[in-house]
């Protein structure tokens, strides 16, 4: 199956990771990736949107980590997207995997949260949820076109102290503190690909993963920069490559005053895992159900 992977793709993985789990990876990448929804917690509760699925006739299961988070069949998206519930904002179409780093980062009311590439909101609402409204979020996003996007979703949602400054993080004034810090940083999507959706791999190249490594370590150093001494951020992506994780968080911390604290979510050990080189971190590997995604927390030292 790695033969039908894009040819720097499959040499990265078979590299990192050797044959036989590339191979695990693409046989992965091949399955038709199932639909997924958080429930909105600001709107609604899981009681709820089960009954109402029910009612709409939608099968559905819970996952391990969130009792929020609900998976359906694949190619659901318009089924939900007719329910009243989704058009009042009390349910949000999001896969697994990104339901992860808001939960490893345990956002807590009455903080100040920053979420330094945040369009198209998905995380942001997810936070807002978490927090019960009640933390002050800043949500950061380079490209207008894709903020307007966020605030659209901010508001559907009902997610109130949120603001959303359009513009690069990366380059954020040093004076800025924050308590809790969420970097989804862009990356090449490696592990979002689906073989038999050629659009998801067109744009996937050896120059767009060299360039999000490069954009990546910068937000990650502004990042370690700006957090509050003793607190707590989480770095992810989508991305399943060493260069882009691993080796971000190692050049990050070379010389920097922080250290990885190990990831710790109900239902853990349930999850599809890669080998990951660094401990505590964690490195989902792609399956029908979840993208391929990784996450770090670190904790900034006092």
């Amino acid at each position: 199956m790695t033969e039908k992977l894009p040819e720097y793709l499959r040499l990265s993985l078979q590299k990192q990771y050797g044959e036989e789990c590339a191979e695990q990876i693409a046989l992965g990448m091949a399955q038709e990736r199932r639909t997924s929804l958080r429930v909105n917690t600001l709107k609604s509760d899981a009681e709820a949107v089960a009954q109402a699925l029910a009612l709409a006739g939608i099968a559905f299961e819970k996952v391990p980590f969130s009792p929020d988070a609900f998976l359906l069949e694949a190619g659901m998206e318009k089924e939900i997207w007719a329910l009243p519930m989704y058009e009042r904002g009390e349910v949000y179409l999001q896969s697994l995997s990104s339901m992860l780093p808001p939960l490893a980062l345990d956002p807590k009311p009455g903080t100040d949260i920053l979420d330094m590439a945040a369009a198209p909101g998905g995380k942001t609402t997810q936070m807002a949820a978490l927090t019960g409204n009640k933390a002050n979020i800043t949500a950061c996003e380079i490209n207008q076109i894709r903020a307007e996007k966020m605030r659209y979703n901010l508001e559907k949602q009902g997610c109130g102290r949120v603001n959303v400054m359009v513009r690069d993080a990366s380059k954020m004034e040093d004076f800025f503190r924050f308590d809790q810090i969420l970097l989804d940083a862009p990356c090449s999507g490696s592990g979002t690909i689906l073989l038999n959706n050629p659009q998801t791999c067109k744009a996937f190249s050896e120059k767009l993963v060299k360039n999000s490594a490069r954009i990546q370590l910068n937000l990650l150093k502004k990042a370690l920069t700006i957090l509050k001494p003793g607190q707590t951020m989480v770095y992810s992506t989508c991305s399943i490559l060493k260069m882009e994780n691993e080796d971000i968080v190692s050049q990050a911390l070379r010389g920097a005053k922080a250290h990885v604290e190990a990831i710790d979510l109900p239902g853990l050990a349930a999850l599809p895992q890669l080998p990951c080189a660094i401990p505590g971190a964690l490195l989902v590997r792609p399956d029908a159900k979840y993208e391929g995604f990784f996450l770090c927390k670190i904790r900034k030292d006092k």
